[in-house]
């Protein structure tokens, strides 16, 4: 029964959310005024396949993580998202973990930033929300799900990302990345997944595991990134990671120079996104 009224509360909030306050398109023809239901999946980095089963009630107990991205996507209220995790069968997270919710003054200057990169991660750098024109860059993380969301994870586990690194900039990155990754189990100490994540990261790398063991804290900040793009080439941008800390998140932006090559890129890229949007939606 709460697996029913979790799929209609979900859909009845999807139906109020007009896509151009979330930063879509509007053209075309629509049956109704809200988000549709690939719109939704897209938003929330779920698939069109799972957003459907959960509004008709055929996928149980979905996870906190996917509860939270709807959230997101829904542009639910402090009340609604807690009826909407209740609806789920769990608790809304407590103020011992690692914040997840995206707060209104954050939405609304993403949905300023449509043409720059832009991502949002928790403060244990797990992905919450990119824009199309991010995903674009660095990749569709739309399918990615638990740890596989994770910059650190990703870096030390996960396959080769597009970002070229020299050596000594690869240990550079590593480092300050597991000393940011310490500062906040130090904020956050009785967060589970968090514990979780760092025990999977100490088994599955030597290289964490002797970064984690120096003890170093630290903060994870700008730097000057190379990325290989496979359809555009290699773009040389400022990655910028700024904090908001109602709700300990951090932004990550990528920009160029006006009126270089790479500026040129990153507006091509722009407009292959949206037809790449555009044709997910024919």
């Amino acid at each position: 029964m709460a697996t029913t009224e979790f799929g209609r509360a979900v859909r009845r909030w999807r139906d109020r959310v007009a896509p151009e306050a979330a930063g879509l398109p509007a053209g075309g023809a629509r049956r109704a005024a809200g988000l549709r239901r690939e719109e939704l999946a897209m938003l929330a980095g779920i698939s069109v396949d799972y957003v459907t089963r959960l509004e008709q009630g055929r996928a149980a107990h979905p996870s906190e993580q996917v509860v939270e991205a709807l959230v997101r996507a829904l542009r639910l209220s402090a009340p609604e998202r807690e009826h909407l995790f209740r609806l789920a069968g769990l608790a809304p997270p407590g103020r011992g973990t690692v914040p997840a919710h995206i707060t209104p003054g954050v939405q609304r200057m993403l949905d300023r930033l449509t043409g720059t990169p832009v991502a949002v991660f928790d403060a244990a750098w797990t992905l919450l929300l990119a824009n199309p024109l991010y995903s674009a860059l660095m990749g569709d993380q739309s399918a990615a799900r638990g740890n596989e969301r994770n910059a650190v994870w990703r870096n030390f586990l996960g396959p080769p990302g597009r970002v070229r690194h020299t050596p000594a900039e690869r240990r550079a990155f590593e480092a300050t990345l597991t000393a940011d990754l310490r500062a906040t189990v130090g904020r956050y100490p009785a967060d589970v997944r968090l514990r979780r994540l760092v025990a999977e990261l100490r088994a599955g790398s030597d290289r964490f595991a002797e970064l984690w063991d120096s003890g170093a804290v630290g903060r994870h900040v700008a730097a000057r990134k190379t990325i290989d793009h496979p359809r555009i080439g290699a773009l040389t941008l400022d990655c910028d990671v700024l904090s908001a800390a109602d709700g300990d998140l951090r932004l990550i932006v990528y920009s160029a120079e006006p009126g270089t090559r790479d500026a040129e890129r990153i507006a091509l890229l722009a407009v292959l996104g949206t037809q790449t949007l555009a044709e997910r939606h024919a």
